[in-house]
C-alpha cells in the first residue's frame, strides 16, 4: 500500500529557466535543453532567471532593467563581483569556463530551491579581504570545535558546487543522510543556504 501511495504522490514541478538576452544566451539555452531544463521567454513563478556576461558586474547590470537574475554565468568572478552578487540577492554564480549542461542544470535546481553556489576561491578571497589588519581583533577567537569527518567531507563537496545526489554517490551514502548532515551544518553555522554555510566555514577556519 505504501508503495502505491508513493507512486501516486504528486511530483514537484521542475523548474524552468528564463535566459536573459545576450551573446551567450543561445549557448546556455542549448545546454539547458540538453540537460532537460525547459526555458521560458518570460520570468515568472517557478522560473529561474539566468544572466550571462564577461563579469559579475556586467551580468547584474544585464538584469537590472528586467527581472533580477538569480543565477549568473560569468567569464571572470572577482571578490568584488561576488560581494555585489550577494548584496543584490543572487543565489548562484558559475564560471563559464568548463561549464557543463549537468552542472548548469544542478545550479538551476539549486537556485529554484534557494540553495546558493559560489566559486570557492573567490568566496574565500572575499572573506579574507573583508577582515583587514586594521580591524582584525588583537586576539583571535577561540577555535571552533572541529567538524566530524562526514560533516567536513560534505562541506568540501558543497564548496565545490556539488548537489546532494553527487555528494551521496561520492561518499557512498544515501541522499537522506546527506540532507541530515547539511541540516546539522546549517544549524551549527547559522547559515541560510549552502553559500552562506561555506562562507561561514571558511571564516571559522573549518575548511
Amino acid at each position: 500500500m505504501s508503495a502505491l501511495l508513493a507512486e501516486r504522490a504528486p511530483q514537484a514541478p521542475a523548474p524552468r529557466a528564463h535566459v536573459l538576452a545576450g551573446p551567450a544566451a543561445p549557448r546556455l539555452t542549448s545546454m539547458l535543453g540538453h540537460a532537460g531544463i525547459a526555458t521560458s521567454p518570460h520570468p515568472g513563478s517557478g522560473t529561474v532567471t539566468v544572466a550571462a556576461a564577461p563579469s559579475v558586474e556586467d551580468a547584474v547590470r544585464t538584469g537590472a532593467a528586467t527581472d533580477r537574475p538569480q543565477l549568473l554565468v560569468c567569464d571572470t568572478v572577482t571578490p568584488a563581483g561576488l560581494r555585489l552578487a550577494l548584496h543584490v540577492g543572487v543565489a548562484a554564480v558559475l564560471r563559464s569556463a568548463g561549464l557543463t549542461p549537468p552542472h548548469l542544470a544542478a545550479a538551476v535546481h539549486g537556485a529554484h530551491h534557494g540553495d546558493g553556489r559560489m566559486p570557492y576561491a573567490a568566496l574565500a578571497q572575499l572573506l579574507t579581504d573583508a577582515v583587514s589588519p586594521a580591524v582584525r581583533p588583537a586576539a583571535p577567537p577561540a577555535a571552533p570545535a572541529p567538524l566530524t569527518a562526514r560533516q567536513a567531507a560534505v562541506l568540501d563537496l558543497m564548496a565545490e558546487g556539488h548537489g546532494n545526489a553527487v555528494i551521496a554517490r561520492t561518499l557512498r551514502c544515501s541522499e537522506h543522510t546527506v540532507k541530515n548532515v547539511i541540516y546539522e551544518l546549517m544549524a551549527r553555522l547559522q547559515a541560510r543556504n549552502r553559500a552562506h554555510a561555506v562562507a561561514h566555514a571558511v571564516r571559522l577556519g573549518l575548511i
